[in-house]
């Protein structure tokens, strides 16, 4: 080795102690605009160490039996891992057309106390208008940027045409496009909606790849969902709200006071609300409009156990939420008014072992109080998630309508078979899709529709005021 040579190898030894200092900063899970109405929005934002997901990184053990799980202490090797950083972000934010309107936030620091992610409480903002947003991020080495945008909603004497999109159960495991995510949400963001709903079962601690078993790796698995573009691109421009269900709280069939593992039931309920955009209450009703106005409930926080014998004591939703909606639902004026459950109130569910929601015999008293109220008020409809499968069915004592949305892909599609289709049924489909939902003002209708998962419509059905 000659002299320079020599010297710069030196140079090179003294150097990389300082260059491994330099932090990247980046926002690989995008933003989410969470809880909009007419005049205030949540914006939820990650900093992460990378732009991207670790694709090069080392698989999960593909076991499914959660006890002989191996351990993984160094998430950061592993296979799409997507590895929160420090530093501080802050929002501009601007009605659209009016950039002269600009405001910023401050800077907030973010940590590893809630895997780095912060939200921003927007007030004051003007209804029925389309804001664009900067998201910034930093630390002492280097920063990130990122735009989006999102609608709020028209005031309670504002007529709208309004469409809204919705689906449920769509776990990392079961996407279709491995590269890209879910291919419902370039489908669903063609439609242009006002806005979205998730019912629930974003994510699945209880399945495997790995089972999430922890904190940390319920985390990474919220992590590497919303990693995927499909998901970063239409989340960062549509408002959204989220519902949870059992397998994004804690297990299957859960309820208050168990555990999955090492993963608690509260760690189950704050990890839902440190990772998408949620207010005051996790139950909540929302006006888009002179037409429309929806109710998103709580199906997990509240319940009693379902192997309690039924009876008027036991619950799913509870004393205090269950008087809530009657008292709100019978003060709206809203021309139409739309249930949001993440599990189904009218059914047909699965034709055995299930007992976890208002259509099985194990909630039969409050079911049965829940569908005669709903069904009572005028234009009031039910959308559900949680089964694996489309629907549209009226429950033959009352009359109440119930949509399911579907799961987020075909290969997530179960549980059911086209061959019961009965007589609830208008429609039954074991495939996946989403749901959309448009108000058209001026005909004072609301029309539901299937889809598949390329969009297409594959069943319609229009009620009129």
């Amino acid at each position: 080795m000659n002299s320079l040579n020599k010297l710069c190898a030196a140079c090179c030894l003294l150097c990389a102690p300082l260059l491994s200092l330099h932090a990247d900063v980046h926002m690989a899970n995008g933003i989410k605009v969470g809880e909009v109405d007419s005049d205030s929005a949540i914006v939820w934002t990650r900093l992460t160490a990378n732009p991207d997901r670790n694709s090069e990184g080392t698989a999960f053990d593909p076991t499914k039996n959660a006890q002989k799980q191996p351990q993984y202490p160094d998430l950061s090797i592993m296979q799409d891992s997507v590895i929160g950083t420090g530093g501080k972000v802050k929002v501009t934010y601007w009605p659209t057309a009016e950039e002269s309107k600009k405001r910023s936030t401050i800077w907030e620091s973010v940590s590893p106390k809630n895997d780095y992610i912060h939200q921003f409480q927007l007030k004051d903002l003007e209804p029925a208008t389309a804001y664009s947003l900067l998201i910034e991020g930093k630390n002492n080495d280097a920063d990130c940027r990122l735009e989006g945008g999102f609608r709020t909603a028209p005031k309670k004497d504002q007529a709208r045409d309004i469409r809204f999109v919705v689906t449920t159960c769509g776990d990392y495991p079961r996407r279709d496009d491995p590269e890209n995510g879910h291919k419902i949400y370039p489908q669903m963001l063609a439609l242009n909606p006002d806005f979205f709903v998730h019912t629930g079962d974003i994510e699945y601690y209880d399945k495997p790849g790995p089972f999430g078993k922890n904190l940390e790796l319920a985390r990474l698995k919220w992590n590497r969902i919303y990693s995927t573009p499909y998901l970063r691109t239409f989340h960062k421009q549509v408002s959204s709200y989220f519902i949870k269900d059992d397998h994004d709280t804690l297990k299957d069939d859960a309820w208050p006071g168990q555990n999955y593992f090492d993963l608690t039931w509260e760690q189950g309920l704050a990890t839902f609300r440190e990772q998408v955009p949620m207010g005051e209450k996790t139950y909540r009703t929302i006006r888009w409009g002179k037409d429309l106005q929806i109710w998103l409930v709580e199906g997990r926080d509240f319940r009693s156990p379902n192997n309690m014998p039924d009876g008027p004591d036991k619950t799913i939703w509870g004393a205090e939420q269950k008087q809530w909606f009657f008292d709100t639902v019978q003060a709206s004026d809203a021309t139409f008014k739309v249930l949001l459950s993440s599990t189904p109130v009218v059914g047909p569910d699965r034709l055995k072992g299930k007992n976890d929601n208002h259509s099985n015999a194990a909630f039969a008293t409050e079911g049965n109080e829940i569908r005669a109220f709903i069904a009572a008020q005028p234009n009031m409809t039910v959308v559900c998630g949680d089964r694996h499968w489309q629907y549209a069915s009226i429950d033959p004592k009352t009359g109440l309508r119930e949509f399911s949305c579907g799961p987020a892909s075909d290969k997530h599609a179960a549980g059911y078979s086209e061959e019961f289709y009965g007589e609830m049924h208008r429609f039954l489909r074991v495939k996946g899709g989403f749901l959309s939902v448009d108000v058209d003002s001026a005909l004072n209708q609301i029309t539901f529709k299937h889809h598949r998962v390329d969009g297409t419509v594959r069943y319609e059905e229009s009620f009129t005021n």
